[in-house]
């Protein structure tokens, strides 16, 4: 896994422009590259449910300074950048990694193969032709790209792919929570919170919590089996 990407690029990063959350995007365009793609996921931590990632390519002429990171939002301000990017001509790719994929890969490699789909989705059209990518670690794809820490916070691009990952994550944990009521995955969203870890504990797991994370995996030992009402539902 490649961990210094960008080697061969050069980067302003005075100390007085780092307020700048278009900077990075910027200085790409100077090196000549047209489709500057910021990757982001939501849903590493939960319990239950899928993990999303989206690629957005913002317009350099778009408002940029109005995108943070998602979780600094409220779900009415999410909703308004969403639609905003929607409007703006900013290209979006999404993609849903289950529960179960999840599982069988790890949520680290689970991650990295949901930002590397949602690239591959604005691939199909001919773009990106670089990719900031939020965190450590560069996903698994031949494109030039850059992982930054915290990137939501130091790249406008980032920003906006964590408002489309959490606004679509928000969307299909309301969409389990008519499914699976008991768990109030309209609430918790997944996460593990004392009431969400109650009704665990009254109803069991469902299909989509995610049987090797600490608070589902232990239902599935021999010591404590999954209870009958919930066995038929896988």
């Amino acid at each position: 896994m490649n961990r210094d990407p960008c080697a061969s690029f050069s980067f302003v990063t005075a100390a007085g422009r780092r307020d700048d959350t278009f900077l990075y995007e910027k200085d790409l365009a100077r090196q000549g590259f047209c489709h500057i793609a910021g990757l982001d996921e939501a849903g590493r931590g939960p319990l239950a449910g899928p993990v999303v990632a989206a690629c957005v390519i913002l317009p350099l002429e778009c408002d940029y300074r109005r995108f943070r990171d998602s979780k600094q939002l409220s779900a009415r301000q999410r909703q308004e950048l969403h639609g905003y990017l929607c409007s703006c001509g900013a290209r979006i790719g999404v993609s849903v990694v289950d529960a179960a994929e999840i599982d069988r890969l790890n949520i680290l490699q689970a991650s990295l193969q949901a930002m590397k789909r949602a690239a591959e989705t604005c691939l199909e059209s001919g773009l990106p032709d670089f990719l900031l990518v939020d965190g450590k670690f560069t996903v698994p794809m031949a494109l030039p790209q850059l992982a930054l820490v915290k990137g939501e916070s130091r790249s406008a691009s980032i920003a906006a792919a964590s408002i489309v990952a959490k606004e679509t994550r928000d969307r299909l944990m309301e969409e389990y929570h008519s499914r699976f009521p008991v768990y109030n995955f309209l609430r918790n969203k997944g996460y593990p919170t004392r009431e969400h870890r109650q009704a665990l504990a009254e109803h069991g797991p469902c299909p989509i919590h995610r049987r090797t994370f600490k608070g589902v995996r232990e239902f599935f030992g021999h010591d404590r089996p999954v209870p009958p009402q919930q066995q038929g539902l896988w």
